[in-house]
C-alpha cells in the first residue's frame, strides 16, 4: 500500500479537514471563460492546442470541477495522483490543476514526470479518488490534454465527465462543504509503479536480448531503460531525455523509421517506440518490420490462449482491427469483437464480457491478468519475454501469424472545430460514403470519423486489393476536402 506523508500517517487527513471552509464565489472569482460550442472532453479527456483550447483558467477550473466531483463519487477520500509529460506547458497545466484540486479540498499528490499508466497504477492502490494525468499523448509539442482516472485507475466514465464539463460552463452542480486541500511532491511513488511491471514476468528474465527503445523524448525516457535493464535486456535508446519541445517529433509510435533503422544497425532482436505517455506501443522485428497492435493482440492471445488465461478466446478490438487478423484469429477458434475507436470503448466492453485481452491497432493494449490500463512498458515487456520464451525470432512468429489486407489511413486537418465534429452532417460525404461501400461490397471496408484527440478526420479504407484501396480513398479524401472549404 503506498503510504501517505508523514504528517498524515495515523490520521485520516486530518491537517486537510481542519481548514475551515471558503465561500465559492472566492474560489471561482473571476471566472470568465471562452468556451467552444462542442464538447471539452473527447475520446481521451480534453485535447487541443495550449494558448487555444487549454489554458491556465481553464485547467484551474477544471481541477475545480473534477474535484467536486471526484470527491462525491469516489468511495475513498484519500488524495488525487497527479502525473504529466515532458511538454513545455505540463508544468504550467499541472500547477493549475493543483491550484482547483487543493481549492475543491483535496489532496494532491504529484508525481511529475511519468508515463500515464504509471498515474492509473498509483490511484488503484492508495485509497485515492482518482487520477489526473496531463498529456496530449502522441500529438505534437505544441498540443496538451488533461484525462482523468477513478480510484480503480480506469478511465472516468463519461457520465462523471459530463459533471465535470456541467460545473466549468456554469450549470448548478452540488458542491461539497469546500475546504482547502494541500499539495505534495511525491516521484519516489514511480518506483512502486515500476516494480508492478518486472513483477507481472515473475520469474521471466530478458538476459541476452538486445532491444531497442525510441522514448520520443516524453514520459518513459528514465524508466523505460531501467526497467528493461533490470529485466536483464541490452537496451540501447533513442530519443531518450525529457524534451517538450521535440516529444513525438519525428519520432516514436508514430514515426517508426528511426526506430527501424535501429534494429537493423545494431542486429537487435526487436525494438519498441512508445508515444509522449507511454500508453501505447508499438514493435519493430528483427527484420526492421513495423509491428502494430493487431499483431501484438494475436501474439499475445495465442500465448494467454494456450495457458487457459483467454475466456472463450475472446479478443476485443476496435472497428480499425485488420480483416485479416479477424480471420486467422477466428480460424483459430477465436472470437474478435469490434468497438468504435478508442480505449475506454475497449475497456467497457471488456468489463462487459469478461474478455482479459483487448486493444487498439494504435497499441493501445489491456490485459487486466497484468495491469489495469492500456500500457505502453507492460506490453513491450510481455511482448520480448514472448518472443523469448518462444525460442523464435519476432519475425518468424509475425510471418507465421497472418497476412494483412491493404489498408489505407489518410488524415485530413480540419481546424474548424464544429465543422469536424459535425462532419457527419454534409450529406455530399454521407452519399460519397454510401458509394463506397455499395462499390466495395464484401471485399472491403470504410471508416471515416472525426479524431478525438487531434484537428484531424480520418479516411480509412481496407479492401482486398491495394488498387481498390487506393481507388475509394481517394474518393473520400475528396469528399472530406469538400466538405471544409464549404
Amino acid at each position: 500500500m503506498v503510504q501517505t506523508p508523514s504528517r498524515h500517517r495515523g490520521s485520516e487527513f486530518s491537517a486537510t479537514n481542519s481548514v475551515q471552509p471558503v465561500k465559492r464565489d472566492t474560489i471561482l472569482l473571476g471566472n470568465t471563460l471562452s468556451l467552444p460550442n462542442t464538447k471539452l472532453f473527447g475520446t481521451d479527456g480534453i485535447r487541443g492546442k495550449v494558448g487555444e483550447l487549454l489554458t491556465a483558467p481553464l485547467a484551474l477550473q477544471v481541477g475545480f470541477w473534477a474535484g467536486q466531483v471526484l470527491r462525491q463519487n469516489a468511495p475513498n477520500q484519500g488524495p488525487v495522483i497527479l502525473g504529466q509529460d515532458s511538454r513545455n506547458s505540463s508544468d504550467m497545466l499541472a500547477m493549475a490543476l493543483s491550484a482547483g484540486l487543493t481549492a475543491a479540498g483535496l489532496e494532491v499528490w504529484n508525481l511529475g514526470l511519468c508515463p500515464t499508466p504509471c498515474v492509473a497504477y498509483l490511484a488503484s492502490i492508495s485509497q485515492s479518488v482518482g487520477g489526473v494525468m496531463i498529456s496530449a499523448s502522441h500529438n505534437p509539442p505544441e498540443d496538451n490534454g488533461i484525462k482523468f482516472f477513478g480510484p480503480n485507475g480506469s478511465k472516468l466514465s463519461q457520465h462523471l465527465q459530463e459533471q465535470i464539463e456541467a460545473g466549468i460552463r456554469g450549470a448548478k452542480v452540488p458542491i461539497a462543504s469546500l475546504a482547502l486541500g494541500h499539495h505534495y511532491h511525491r516521484p519516489e511513488l514511480i518506483k512502486d509503479y515500476a516494480t508492478s511491471l518486472s513483477n507481472s514476468l515473475q520469474q521471466m528474465n530478458l538476459r541476452g536480448m538486445r532491444v531497442v527503445l525510441d522514448l520520443a523524448w516524453g514520459a518513459a525516457a528514465g524508466l523505460a531503460p531501467a526497467v528493461f535493464e533490470q529485466m536483464g535486456a541490452d537496451a540501447i535508446c533513442l530519443h531518450n531525455s525529457p524534451d517538450g519541445s521535440r516529444i513525438n517529433v519525428n519520432c516514436g509510435s508514430t514515426h517508426l523509421e528511426s526506430l527501424q533503422a535501429a534494429v537493423l544497425e545494431h542486429n537487435a532482436d526487436l525494438g519498441f517506440a512508445f508515444d509522449g505517455d507511454a500508453d501505447r506501443v508499438l514493435g519493430v522485428d528483427n527484420k526492421g518490420r513495423s509491428i502494430d497492435g493487431d499483431y501484438i493482440l494475436y501474439l499475445w492471445g495465442q500465448q494467454l490462449r494456450a495457458s487457459e488465461q483467454l475466456p472463450d478466446n475472446l479478443i476485443i478490438s476496435t472497428v480499425m482491427a485488420n480483416l485479416g487478423f479477424e480471420r486467422a484469429w477466428e480460424e483459430l477458434g477465436g472470437k474478435l469483437t469490434r468497438t468504435n475507436v478508442g480505449d475506454q470503448h475497449v475497456h467497457a466492453e471488456m468489463q462487459r464480457t469478461g474478455a482479459m485481452l483487448g486493444g487498439e491497432q494504435s497499441g493501445h493494449i489491456l490485459c487486466p491478468h497484468f495491469g489495469i490500463s492500456g500500457d505502453g512498458l507492460l506490453t513491450a515487456l510481455h511482448i520480448a519475454s514472448l518472443v523469448r520464451e518462444s525460442g523464435e525470432s519476432l519475425s518468424q512468429l509475425v510471418s507465421d501469424s497472418f497476412q494483412t489486407y491493404p489498408q489505407l489511413l489518410v488524415n485530413v486537418r480540419v481546424d474548424d472545430r464544429e465543422k469536424r465534429l459535425k462532419w457527419h452532417e454534409c450529406e455530399p460525404m454521407q452519399k460519397a460514403i454510401d458509394r463506397a461501400k455499395t462499390a466495395m461490397g464484401e471485399q472491403g471496408r470504410i471508416l471515416v470519423r472525426a479524431s478525438g484527440t487531434e484537428p484531424l478526420i480520418r479516411v480509412m479504407v481496407e479492401a482486398a486489393s491495394a488498387d481498390l484501396a487506393n481507388f475509394w480513398t481517394e474518393n473520400l479524401v475528396l469528399a472530406v476536402q469538400q466538405h471544409i472549404a464549404i
